[in-house]
């Protein structure tokens, strides 16, 4: 049996018919490709790819290889199987770091780039935080019904985020399924979450940042707890091609929790560069 393409490999959605401006969107940790629907289709005509990466949602999910540096091979490959050769690309969060090293792997394939609240600080014992909120989570459940009352009634008394618990608890229900009748567990593959975050916080990213060759946008959100305003204004004198939105109101998931001003900035950026 010939390999698996990497069209195979990953689940992914191709939106719009201009194929002239074209873009692509990595989401962040325990995210998938449905989280950039209303930004996307929003975006059209533009051609838009999303896609699961590695690990999260329907895509292949191996039990080791969640460096930044791998997701970016596996957008590199898609990108190239599907014909891509130049578009603006955007991440959030853990898709931001990929996104970042993406663009510093192939800065052929990048006519702009979009950063969505991360920052390039090594955090060395951050998965602590995430091994505890998968740990709060008494996987599996036996129905949709017992998952939607234990976020809504009970998680709250095992876990404590740093961003708005209903917000988090949202996020997270929406990322348990039905594997198989009365089974629903993670969509993801959770030591791939782990690995993610110990690799992506093992070491600094500012050589990155500092040897951007596009415009680039940051995008923090006003009440982050994941990326401060001091990281935010240290990034944007990093390098002259980077410049800086604060989206008023939003935490971490600026481009969910402020979705016009979200894609108001994407187009006024796109408008500039």
């Amino acid at each position: 049996m010939p390999p698996m393409s990497l069209q195979d490999r990953f689940n992914y959605r191709i939106q719009g018919e201009d194929t002239e401006n074209r873009w692509v969107f990595m989401h962040g940790l325990m995210g998938y490709l449905q989280n950039w629907g209303a930004v996307t289709r929003a975006l059209q005509p533009r051609q838009t790819l999303s896609y699961d990466q590695r690990g999260h949602g329907l895509s292949f999910q191996p039990e080791t290889g969640y460096a930044a540096a791998d997701y970016a091979a596996d957008g590199d490959q898609l990108t190239t199987d599907l014909g891509w050769t130049e578009f603006t690309l955007v991440g959030h969060s853990m898709g931001g770091r990929n996104a970042l090293h993406f663009a510093s792997m192939y800065p052929h394939k990048v006519k702009r780039l979009i950063i969505e609240d991360i920052g390039p600080e090594s955090r060395p014992q951050a998965h602590e935080y995430y091994e505890k909120m998968l740990a709060s989570v008494p996987t599996p459940f036996s129905s949709k019904e017992q998952v939607q009352s234990f976020f809504k009634n009970e998680w709250k008394n095992h876990f404590q985020p740093k961003e708005k618990i209903e917000v988090l608890a949202a996020f997270l229900a929406a990322n348990i399924v039905e594997k198989s009748p009365g089974h629903w567990d993670w969509r993801f593959w959770a030591p791939g979450i782990i690995e993610s975050v110990r690799e992506g916080r093992r070491s600094e990213s500012w050589d990155h940042i500092k040897n951007l060759e596009c415009p680039t946008l940051w995008i923090r959100g006003q009440n982050s707890q994941e990326l401060s305003q001091d990281s935010f204004e240290k990034i944007l004198q990093a390098n002259p091609l980077i410049q800086g939105v604060v989206i008023p109101g939003a935490g971490h998931w600026v481009h969910s929790e402020k979705t016009q001003e979200f894609v108001q900035a994407l187009l006024a950026f796109e408008a500039q560069t």
